[in-house]
């Protein structure tokens, strides 16, 4: 797996201040995405164990309210098998810290057992994952007075209530 790029005091994609992992990879391809070049699977550096690690203790201190998982996509399946270790991982290290995840996917149908990219590991990985923002970003939706989301077709998932 490869990612593009980790933010380090992000405050736009979910409250508060975050740490957060663009992952590379995505088939969508949404016309209008903002990160169209995270779309390559192989596109910025290689996912590795320091990788796991640089991002756990970015994690570390008191300010860092949670994790963002974004892209690229996330439930691409080749992703999903890396990143639910980093999810369990961070989970174990910071019960108290909130993991928020993007995907073009939707949660009920195409991450659904059955669906088109639920693998092995897929409810394992959204067993972690407290808030979920789903759906393709759609240019012709798109709305910028909306908190955490691009267009008005994504939903905002609260998974942990």
């Amino acid at each position: 797996m490869h990612y593009g790029n980790i933010k380090e005091c992000d405050i736009a994609d979910g409250p508060g201040v975050r740490v957060s992992l663009f992952v590379s990879g995505c088939r969508h391809h949404c016309k209008g995405c903002f990160n169209p070049e995270t779309w390559d699977f192989e596109y910025g550096e290689l996912y590795t164990e320091e990788t796991q690690e640089k991002i756990l203790k970015l994690l570390a201190p008191g300010y860092i309210r949670g994790f963002t998982l974004l892209g690229g996509e996330p439930f691409e399946p080749e992703n999903q098998r890396e990143l639910v270790k980093l999810l369990r991982r961070i989970k174990e290290e910071y019960p108290g810290k909130d993991i928020w995840c993007y995907s073009g996917y939707l949660y009920d149908s195409d991450l659904a057992e059955g669906g088109s990219v639920h693998t092995e590991v897929t409810e394992e990985m959204l067993s972690y994952i407290d808030v979920l923002v789903d759906g393709e970003f759609v240019e012709e939706l798109k709305d910028v007075t909306l908190v955490f989301r691009g267009s008005s077709n994504q939903r905002i998932i609260e998974l942990r209530k």
